[in-house]
């Protein structure tokens, strides 16, 4: 039996306490679903939300999450192709599923959405509704921590890789803040058989875990200012993919440094800053490619959640700890320092 009522991690004021308070279980309207949230992971986005206040949300107070994973039950009229007991893991925002970009596939450019936690009540509470266009089944085999940040934490930089960078087997690529995202950028790339791959980070736990997940090389920009440089001595050349994670105009300059001729860098950090290109004549003339890559596709969580059934994809050293909902904001004080070698935290909202 579905309770009237349920805790909640809401935000009222940014740089305040998040407030964990009983308010009503929300109920599931025309094509949409209740999911009984099992868990959901914590990113930088939540920081900029909860401690920094430099991204707007639509109301306040506001339920944050928007990396969900649960149980289905209930559905709303229209719905079909899911039923109660289902377990899925959710798209991040509310997708509409019929706009051009969500009729083709490209679901991360959804006219008509704005993420979990942002433009609605997201997945830190025991309950939350979502559209059922925007669920994604979660083989039986699949831990519920694992799919929850699959959602964003993982699928974020497979986008990246391969449908904005399109990886080619054999290619060498430099990763630029290796962070959750930037780490699990490594992880996939080497999975998806790049011949060499720089990670540059200021920190020494970050650049120790790129090691641990794949880089051949880990190089901290502050001791040595041109990463681009000590690249080219250990290659010969520069990189052909250079994915940036970080959003500073002198971390995207960075990326630029790192390419080879023909190059392409893709750029995921977001930030208020201008970066500059190199001169014209060198840019162009070196048919170097800059890349914007916002978020996921759906098909990105769907790979990666098969992936992770059939033992191709290992993510046990992803989620590095697991909170209640009542510790929420603990868990975002510790992810909000620097250096603690924190890869994602995910809360568990039944605990």
């Amino acid at each position: 039996m579905i309770p009237t009522t349920m805790r909640a991690v809401r935000l009222y004021r940014p740089g305040e306490p998040l407030v964990i308070e009983t308010i009503a279980v929300p109920q599931p309207g025309p094509g949409q679903l209740l999911l009984e949230v099992a868990a959901c992971g914590l990113c930088g986005t939540d920081i900029h939300l909860a401690v920094d206040g430099d991204i707007p949300v639509a109301r306040t107070p506001i339920t944050l999450g928007h990396e969900a994973a649960g149980t289905i039950v209930q559905l709303g009229d229209g719905v079909s192709g899911f039923a109660p007991g289902q377990r899925v893991a959710l798209f991040p925002s509310p997708i509409c599923g019929q706009c051009r970009f969500c009729r083709t596939g490209r679901e991360s450019l959804c006219e008509a959405t704005q993420a979990y936690g942002m433009g609605s009540d997201g997945g830190l509470a025991r309950y939350m509704v979502a559209p059922a266009v925007g669920a994604v089944a979660i083989p039986e085999t699949v831990d519920f921590a694992a799919a929850a940040i699959i959602t964003d934490g993982v699928s974020t930089p497979l986008h990246a890789l391969r449908s904005r960078g399109a990886l080619r087997a054999g290619e060498a690529v430099a990763v630029v803040g290796c962070g959750g995202l930037g780490a699990h950028a490594i992880l996939l790339a080497r999975m998806m058989g790049a011949g060499f791959i720089a990670a540059i980070d200021t920190q020494p736990l970050a650049r120790a875990r790129a090691l641990a997940f794949g880089a051949d090389l880990a190089l901290d920009p502050v001791e040595q200012p041109n990463p681009g440089r000590a690249i080219r001595a250990e290659l010969g050349r520069g990189v052909d993919l250079a994915l940036e994670f970080v959003g500073r105009p002198e971390t995207v300059e960075t990326t630029l440094r790192c390419l080879d001729t023909g190059g392409r860098a893709v750029l995921v950090g977001v930030g208020p800053g201008r970066p500059s290109l190199p001169s014209l004549l060198a840019f162009v003339g070196r048919e170097q490619a800059v890349i914007g890559s916002f978020g996921m596709d759906k098909r990105d969580i769907a790979d990666l959640l098969q992936l992770v059934a059939r033992g191709r994809l290992d993510l046990s050293r992803s989620v590095t700890r697991r909170f209640a909902l009542s510790e929420t904001n603990e868990a975002l004080a510790l992810l909000a320092k620097k250096d603690t070698g924190v890869v994602r935290f995910v809360v568990e909202p039944g605990r």
